[in-house]
C-alpha cells in the first residue's frame, strides 16, 4: 500500500510519485507517515528524512524548516532545505561545521549564539545523511 508523496522546495520539485513510508523530523520529534494516515500537519524541524519507496527502496536526506501536510492519500513536505544523501557534499558540510563551531566561540550575545547552534546543527545533519 502507497500514498502520494511530493517534496518540494523553494529551489524546486525533489520527489513526487509514490511512497510507502515517510519518516522525518518534525519540531516536536520525528514523525512516520504511512499510508491513511489522518489528516495532519506540522511544522519541520532539522534532521534526517527518510522516505521508503515501493518495494522496501530507502532514500534518506536532510532537511531543515518547513512545513508537512496529510490530506487523504497525498503528502506533501514544503522544506526550506531538503538533500538527497547522495547530493551531500561531505568537505562542504564538515567546512560548515568547522565554521560554525567557531562562530559559536565568538558569539556575543544570544541571538548570535542560537544562529550558530542551529547553523552547526544543520551541518552535523548533513553528515550524518551522507554517511
Amino acid at each position: 500500500m502507497t500514498f502520494h508523496l511530493q517534496i518540494v522546495t523553494p529551489d524546486g520539485g525533489f520527489y513526487d510519485g509514490e511512497a510507502e513510508k515517510l519518516i522525518v523530523r518534525a519540531k516536536g520529534g520525528d514523525v512516520c507517515i504511512l499510508p491513511r494516515h489522518a489528516p495532519y500537519v506540522t511544522a519541520l524541524g532539522i534532521g534526517e528524512a527518510t522516505v521508503v519507496l515501493p518495494g522496501d527502496q530507502r532514500r534518506r536526506a536532510a532537511c531543515a524548516g518547513g512545513m508537512l501536510s496529510v490530506t487523504g492519500e497525498d503528502v506533501r513536505l514544503v522544506a526550506t532545505t531538503f538533500e538527497w544523501a547522495e547530493d551531500i557534499d561531505k568537505a562542504r558540510a564538515q567546512k560548515a561545521e568547522e565554521k560554525a563551531r567557531r562562530k559559536i566561540q565568538d558569539a556575543r550575545d544570544n541571538v548570535e549564539l542560537e544562529m550558530a547552534k542551529a547553523k552547526l546543527y544543520r551541518a552535523l545533519t548533513r553528515q550524518k545523511a551522507a554517511q
